[in-house]
């Protein structure tokens, strides 16, 4: 028969093991939730990092301001609009619209709202020369929300626009 200090031991190990256990459970957790609240906000901070790019684009484009923009000249001609060596009818850069114009003429042609997604297709097909890409038509329309020349219509999770 064991005696009164095996059983306290015994005792002591039982209360000692179940306390660890506990601990460790405990532990487990919490490591789980800081881990989950880190990927939240890592998610937030990428967020916040494509939020800012979107700005400062934005913010260029409005400081800019200019209604046109030189394009280089098609080969075989110079910027002038003329053959090599010679200069165009009227000696200046051929002028092409910006992208902020075609967008806005995009808009008001259009009856209804439409996705940048849309604009960027319709655009590229009426301006093969040019590489125009979504991002950057939806960082426009954005821009031209912001001017308020152009609104935003949302639907569930899609978002068109229509000529304020």
């Amino acid at each position: 028969m064991p005696g009164p200090e095996a059983t306290t031991t015994t005792d002591l190990v039982t209360h000692y093991s179940a306390q660890l256990a506990n601990d460790l459970e405990r532990n487990a957790e919490e490591q789980d939730g800081v881990r989950a609240e880190l990927e939240q906000l890592e998610a937030r901070l990428g967020a916040l990092r494509r939020d800012h790019a979107v700005l400062m684009t934005m913010r260029q484009a409005l400081e800019s301001g200019i209604p046109l923009q030189y394009a280089p000249a098609p080969p075989g001609e110079n910027a002038t609009g003329g053959a090599p060596g010679g200069r165009g009818a009227t000696g200046r850069k051929q002028r092409v619209p910006t992208l902020v114009s075609l967008i806005r003429a995009h808009l008001a042609e259009r009856p209804g709202p439409c996705s940048a997604g849309d604009v960027a297709a319709t655009l590229s097909e009426t301006q093969p020369d040019r590489t125009i890409k979504t991002t950057v038509v939806r960082t426009t329309l954005e821009g031209l929300v912001a001017r308020g020349e152009a609104r935003r219509v949302k639907k569930g999770h899609s978002v068109r626009y229509v000529t304020a």
